[in-house]
């Protein structure tokens, strides 16, 4: 039997919102171990002028606890 954990990061790019979810589960793998899925909860742009100037994406990471 395993049981699942789930933690939510937020996480942002200048280039877009797939560039803001790789660096996102990039860092999260850096201290979760035994990442086994994702999905994104929410997206959001922070606008300056008239032009997106960030993309960013609230994440829920699904881990594996080690027993």
């Amino acid at each position: 039997m395993s049981i699942a954990k789930v933690t939510e990061i937020i996480a942002s790019s200048e280039k877009s919102f797939e560039d803001a979810i790789e660096q996102g589960i990039a860092r999260a793998s850096k201290t979760i171990q035994g990442i086994s899925g994702a999905w994104v909860e929410s997206q959001k742009v922070l606008v300056e002028d008239g032009e997106i100037t960030e993309y960013r994406v609230n994440l829920k990471i699904t881990f594996v606890l080690k027993s």
